[in-house]
């Protein structure tokens, strides 16, 4: 059998589902990020290799839910997605053909945007680590960035994505801790982490369409199967 690849540039779907908090397994994915991201890979098709979250395009972002609006579930792919995988009663669902958005970016073009992001760096663990094992090899850990530092991180890849920032609002989004219980007993499950996030909300020109088309179908920094990466645009 023939799988499709995510090859044409070009193409993606956006897919917003409004959640509804009747449903445990939206409950269930809330509270657990590992869930959420096993949920959000059934819209894939199977076969894809060792890499199905890339080989997909899957990026997604929770906005939280408002006076007006429950929680919605933003995500893009750049292969068709099977929506009919997703749980029984899970939410609303719309999708939308981004194809003319990622055709109309042209320099000099004003936009909105907002995007969530792991603002880290990256540093070796050392002797000096309460959890370094000498017996180990060498590994590496992530440091969340804040304030200045973490619009520092922002700039530095909003210009290698093609944007020229105008503005930047930061909303920090704290990592989560969230045992749950399960259904039917008094067992917990344990504690789940995600990596600290921050959104970004702002004004910016685009100066290379290519590079920012790039940004928006694969995404930007690490902790994308956390809901980290995806850049969503508007006009100004």
């Amino acid at each position: 059998m023939n799988i499709q690849t995510a090859t044409d540039p070009g193409t993606a779907t956006l897919i917003r589902i409004r959640l509804n908090l009747r449903s445990p397994d939206v409950h269930r994915d809330l509270a657990r990020p590992g869930s959420l991201h096993k949920t959000i890979m059934l819209l894939a098709p199977e076969g894809l290799g060792e890499n199905p979250r890339q080989q997909a395009g899957l990026l997604f972002r929770l906005e939280h839910a408002t006076a007006q609006m429950p929680p919605t579930l933003l995500i893009q792919s750049r292969l068709p997605p099977d929506l009919t995988r997703l749980p029984a009663t899970y939410g609303t669902v719309e999708t939308r053909d981004l194809t003319p958005v990622l055709t109309a970016l042209t320099t000099g073009r004003r936009i909105r945007y907002r995007i969530t992001a792991n603002a880290s760096t990256r540093r070796r663990v050392t002797d000096r680590d309460p959890f370094f094992d000498p017996d180990t090899k060498p590994r590496h850990t992530d440091v969340p960035l804040q304030g200045d530092d973490a619009l520092a991180w922002w700039q530095r890849k909003a210009t290698h994505a093609g944007l020229d920032l105008h503005s930047a609002a930061l909303t920090p989004v704290p990592a989560s801790r969230h045992p749950i219980t399960r259904q039917h007993d008094n067992d917990r499950q344990p504690d789940v982490f995600r990596p600290a996030l921050t959104r970004y909300d702002g004004q910016a020109t685009i100066t290379d369409p290519d590079q920012l088309r790039h940004a928006l179908l694969t995404g930007i920094g690490r902790g994308k199967p956390y809901g980290a990466g995806l850049l969503s645009l508007a006009p100004a």
